[in-house]
This record gives C-alpha cells, structure tokens and sequence, in this order.
C-alpha cells in the first residue's frame, strides 16, 4: 500500500515526539494542541511539553501506529506508546490522535490517552523536572 502525504507526516509527527521535539516544519504558525489532562494549547506549549516528555523518559520513547484512517483534512491514528521513565519505571500508553491539516501541516493535534496512567506515572515526573 502506498503512503501518501498524510500518513508521512503522521509518521513524522511520531518520529518528532519520539526524538523529543516537535519542528515547526511539521506545523502551521497557529497550530493547537490538546491533551486530555490539561485542555487546549498554543503551538509553543505544546512543543514545550513534547520537550518535557523526552526529558521525563529514559531514551525515546518507542510509538506503534495501529491504524490510521484519513478523511478530508482529518487524520485519525490509534498509536501505544512504551518506554522507561528517568524514575526507572515502564511507561506504556494508548492514544488515539486527531489530527486536522492545512497546507500539508499539522494545524491542530487532540491526544486522548489514558488520564489515569498519565496522572500516576507522568503528574510527579513532570511536578519534579518544573520545579528543577
């Protein structure tokens, strides 16, 4: 099955976070964020907290796309996610990401994840790495 442009730049989307930054090349000027524990956010806080992330794991974290279904200007990608934390502790989630496109970039981002492993696991990690 041939790639197109959209799932290249959802792989680049996963390549990004995995390295631990998000290029703007990726995203349009206005792009938002919004992650299930904490709403909507400009671009530049969401790159911020793909930074934190990579700064709260132990190595990169390693994503498997599931499936990715694309409508329109919307991509749908049902993704897991595992690696170890800098606290020494696995970290494994589940996504579902809703991505809408302009121009052939990501204009906006919806991570829905598992709240709970997240608050457990992520919360003290990145309360410690602020205040540091």
């Amino acid at each position: 099955m041939a790639k197109d442009g959209a799932t290249e730049l959802v792989e680049a989307f996963f390549a990004a976070v995995a390295a631990g930054d998000l290029p703007n090349s990726l995203l349009t000027p206005d792009m938002t964020g919004w992650i299930t524990t904490q709403g909507t956010m400009d671009k530049t806080s969401y790159q911020g907290l793909i930074r934190l992330l990579a700064r709260m794991t132990d190595g990169p974290l390693r994503f498997t796309i599931d499936a990715v279904t694309a409508q329109d200007d919307r991509i749908v990608a049902e993704a897991r996610s595992a690696g170890r934390l800098i606290s020494g502790e696995d970290y494994a989630q589940t996504y579902v990401y809703v991505f809408r496109l302009r121009d052939g970039r990501i204009a906006s981002v919806a991570e829905h994840y598992n709240a709970l492993v997240a608050q457990e696991k992520l919360l003290p990690l990145m309360k410690e790495l602020q205040a540091s």
